[in-house]
């Protein structure tokens, strides 16, 4: 009994100990209307602080884009074109048929225009052979809009390269840039002159190196191309491809386009290509070719499988040409080229860039793969006749000094152009008869008017075909002449 007597009293004490807190909490919290629960956030032992990212840096191209324009300039051409046409005579067998008997074609002239790259202080600048190819009026507008004629130096129709000189000094100039050094996604700008609208400056990244399109002239074609996608349009062929230094590191050239005009890439010649032709312009005359005597191919899964070949690195040696240089230094056919000067080079477009930049007679180290090893050849490079030596521009070759014939001979002599020989020395006019005096209006059936046009005919003419030179003397006699470059 008294343990159940125990037992109440706790609970009964247990009961008025709930009631007064309950009244006492009710005191204290009469004016609240609910109670909310606030969890606090569960975190981590470690502690971090929010950390704000750094917004991605453009280049700052504003220098070089104006050391660029100043050294870029306008070229505009008029090229004369031998169409007939009607000038309102009587012969209506002229208008349909053309001239007959003594007559000349009446020329007219086709306006075009272009970029260039002054690159030297006395007046030197480098521009596309497309720009000035066949022009008889060349002249550079500069960018403080002074104008002068310009005479063309040299051209290379395998590498679209020309030179041109205009009589000026002081001049802003474009120091040369390392291409080969250009990473993919760097920063370049374009400098020219597109659709006549002069210093122009777009920008854009390199997009891809080593790139062969298939648009080179020529009988030994270069293609090597930095593709960018800065903004090029008709007239900014032979403007500079800058970096962020403002150093030319390209000369654009071409556009992939269906419509004529930019729709996404663009083309530029390395200046490693470019530097070396200009080079050869001006201390010979043409460019020195040099060649290492093999057919190659590049490497895809076909050729892998057919030739049993375990790597897909490198340049595949089709054939190894007879007294060739890579022949004479061991190299054979199934080689697989993998580096030329510890450079290496894994398509056509690769090895050419690198070959290009050399002359004949150079040294070169060319490593292959062959049997699964690799060896090394110290290959000496040869130019198109077979040796070493420096080749002599063809032009020269004739052995004469050119002059313009007067108004009073053409009338005279109803031709409406021509260059006339003023003086002969020691060549190959003169061992096959020529005398001073004559007026050459023909090369190979082609019409010339100046002595660029000459130059231009003789350096396409094959070594092994021969040369006809047709014309008139003074005295009203029409004879033509044959000869060979190479004998």
């Amino acid at each position: 009994m008294n343990t159940i007597k125990k037992s109440a009293s706790y609970i009964a004490f247990a009961f008025i100990g709930a009631v007064i807190a309950l009244s006492l909490y009710s005191h204290f919290n009469s004016n609240d209307k609910g109670v909310v629960l606030q969890q606090e956030p569960i975190q981590l032992a470690s502690y971090s602080q929010p950390v704000s990212l750094p917004q991605a840096q453009l280049p700052d191209l504003t220098q070089a884009a104006e050391k660029s324009v100043s050294a870029v300039v306008h070229i505009t051409t008029k090229t004369k074109t031998n169409s007939y046409y009607f000038d309102g005579g009587n012969d209506i067998f002229e208008y349909f048929f053309g001239p007959r008997g003594n007559s000349r074609p009446k020329p007219q002239f086709s306006e075009a225009a272009g970029s260039g790259v002054i690159i030297s202080e006395d007046g030197y600048i480098v521009t596309n052979n497309h720009v000035v190819d066949g022009a008889q009026d060349i002249n550079v507008i500069l960018n403080d809009n002074r104008k002068f004629s310009a005479k063309v130096i040299g051209h290379d129709s395998n590498t679209d390269i020309a030179l041109v000189k205009i009589d000026a000094k002081n001049l802003t100039v474009l120091s040369w840039g390392d291409s080969e050094a250009l990473k993919l996604g760097e920063w370049v700008l374009a400098v020219g002159n597109p659709f006549n609208l002069t210093s122009t400056v777009t920008a854009g990244i390199v997009s891809a190196k080593s790139r062969s399109i298939n648009i080179m002239g020529g009988q030994m074609p270069i293609e090597s191309f930095i593709q960018t996608d800065a903004a090029v349009n008709p007239g900014n062929s032979g403007g500079a491809l800058v970096n962020s230094r403002g150093e030319l590191v390209g000369i654009n050239t071409a556009i992939a386009s269906r419509t004529g005009s930019y729709s996404g890439y663009s083309f530029a010649i390395p200046a490693s290509i470019v530097h070396k032709v200009v080079e050869d312009l001006r201390k010979y005359g043409e460019v020195q070719r040099a060649l290492l005597g093999v057919g190659i191919k590049n490497i895809d899964d076909k050729l892998a499988k057919e030739e049993k070949l375990d790597r897909m690195d490198g340049i595949f040696v089709d054939e190894a040409f007879d007294g060739g240089a890579a022949k004479s230094a061991g190299i054979k056919k199934g080689d697989v080229i993998v580096a030329l000067n510890a450079t290496k080079v894994n398509s056509v477009a690769q090895l050419q860039e690198q070959i290009g930049k050399h002359r004949p007679g150079d040294q070169i180290v060319v490593m292959v793969r062959r049997d699964g090893a690799e060896k090394v050849f110290n290959v000496t490079l040869k130019n198109t006749k077979g040796n070493t030596s420096i080749v002599k521009e063809s032009f020269s070759l004739l052995g004469a000094e050119f002059g313009d014939i007067s108004n009073k001979d053409r009338e005279r002599l109803n031709i409406e152009q021509g260059v006339q020989i003023l003086k002969i020395t020691s060549g190959k006019l003169k061992n096959v008869g020529v005398r001073a005096g004559f007026i050459i209006t023909d090369v190979n059936k082609i019409s010339v008017g100046s002595v660029e046009d000459i130059k231009r005919i003789i350096s396409q003419s094959s070594d092994n075909k021969p040369v006809l030179i047709e014309g008139v003397y003074p005295d009203g006699k029409w004879t033509y002449y044959v000869f060979n470059l190479n004998e």
